[in-house]
């Protein structure tokens, strides 16, 4: 018998056999060798998963550019050098704001790096917009995608207890578009003299929404009532190709006047018009303009569409802009910290763009703008002139106003009423 041992043992006399046992051993396997089909499949050397790409998210700060930031990430000089190279084919990176948010994505060598080879970037330079960066291949390639958004109208307003500020952002209305309202109404409200307390006001403007309800950006004010001492002061939006986006009245009258009345945002009048004590000199003169006091850096705008001539340091006054607006009046502006972007000398301003920056450059004792009209080469009161009014709109044009202007009270009438306070928060 295969694989069993026999031994017959006796006991007594070798001649009875039938007295006999016999004992069975099973003898031992032998061990299979690879290959062997009885030893089964042969293992199969599994390396590794490569590491997961690493997700970095880095904010751009005061004097980045977009290369300090990949590098800061975690990329490579080289591999920043060239991403950034594609993506000028898509987007300036010197226009990325601080405060912006880059998606880093890198590839590293093992499971404990914390750098690597840099395959993506993206951001979103607009809400409304992703720039992405990858590798593919050996070469960076930029694409864009736009996001759908979906419009929706919010009406936010609300009555005025001790400012428009605080009434306004209580309501649920943001401070960009808070401040666009401002200065839709500086040309024929003074916002410091001209508020007063049970005054309301009510604004109609279009938000734009991600896919699951969230707020992704405020759009443009389509409508705005304020009412000032019992009367009501409505504008509205009307854009045509020659001129843009303009706001009017309900008679078709420019909401926008030739000069604004107050330049700049959330300022107070620190000092009027006339002969007053010179706070350095120590004597009475003539103080030729108005002051207001506000934060160093508060941006400063054009009072109305002209050419600069004069941009520089002007004794007393400092840093110092003057523009010409027309043949009879021009706007001056002093104690600056700096100027806006491209004002110079002979540079074209339009009205409300940044010129300048409040500072106390100059013989001042504190941080406020002073702001003068001139006009036929003479200071004037800028709180009392009367200012010459925009454009006037007649025949098919004001037809065609009539008919936006029906539209956008329509749009108004059909806000549901819930969304016209606190869910107007974003």
């Amino acid at each position: 018998m295969a694989g069993i041992v026999g031994l017959a043992l006796y006991s007594g006399d070798a001649q009875r056999p039938e007295q006999a046992a016999e004992i069975t051993v099973q003898a031992p396997r032998p061990t299979p060798l690879p290959g062997d089909p009885a030893s089964g499949p042969v293992p199969v050397f599994q390396p590794p998963p490569p590491p997961a790409d690493i997700e970095k998210v880095e904010t751009v700060k005061r004097g980045d550019t977009l290369m300090t930031v990949l590098l800061r990430g975690g990329a490579e000089r080289r591999d920043a050098h060239n991403a950034v190279a594609a993506l000028r084919k898509l987007f300036n990176p010197r226009r990325l704001d601080q405060k912006q948010e880059i998606k880093i994505f890198l590839r590293p060598e093992n499971r404990i790096a914390t750098t690597g080879r840099l395959v993506a970037f993206s951001f979103d330079p607009e809400v409304e917009r992703t720039v992405r960066v990858s590798l593919d291949g050996d070469e960076y390639r930029a694409e864009s995608h736009k996001r759908v958004l979906d419009v929706r109208d919010a009406v936010v307003s609300g009555k005025i207890e001790h400012s428009l500020y605080v009434a306004a952002i209580r309501a649920g209305l943001p401070a960009n578009v808070l401040v666009e309202l401002i200065r839709l109404y500086s040309w024929d409200v003074d916002f410091q003299r001209d508020i007063q307390e049970g005054d309301s006001f009510t604004v109609l403007t279009e938000r734009l929404h991600f896919k699951d309800g969230r707020i992704a950006k405020w759009g443009d004010i389509l409508h705005a009532e304020l009412v000032l001492s019992g009367k009501p002061v409505r504008i509205y939006r009307y854009e045509t190709r020659k001129h843009g986006v303009e706001y009017f009245d309900e008679k078709g009258r420019s909401a926008q006047k030739a000069l604004m009345k107050t330049p700049i945002d959330g300022a107070r009048l620190s000092s009027g018009f006339g002969r007053r004590k010179h706070p350095i000199l120590g004597y009475t003169r003539m103080h030729k303009g108005i002051d207001f006091a506000a934060p160093r850096g508060t941006p400063i705008y054009a009072a109305g569409n002209g050419t600069v001539t004069y941009a520089g340091r002007k004794g007393g006054y400092g840093k110092y802009v003057m523009i010409r607006h027309n043949g009879n009046f021009s706007t001056a502006y002093a104690h600056m910290n700096g100027y806006g972007r491209g004002v110079r000398r002979g540079a074209r301003v339009r009205q409300g763009q940044v010129i300048g920056y409040v500072g106390s450059t100059g013989r001042s004792t504190g941080p406020h703008l002073h702001y003068e009209i001139h006009r036929g080469g003479q200071q004037v009161n800028p709180l009392r002139i009367k200012l010459p009014s925009g454009r006037t709109l007649a025949g098919a044009e004001m037809g065609r106003f009539a008919e936006i202007k029906s539209v956008i009270d329509s749009r108004m009438a059909a806000v549901p009423g819930a969304t016209r306070h606190a869910d107007a928060k974003p």
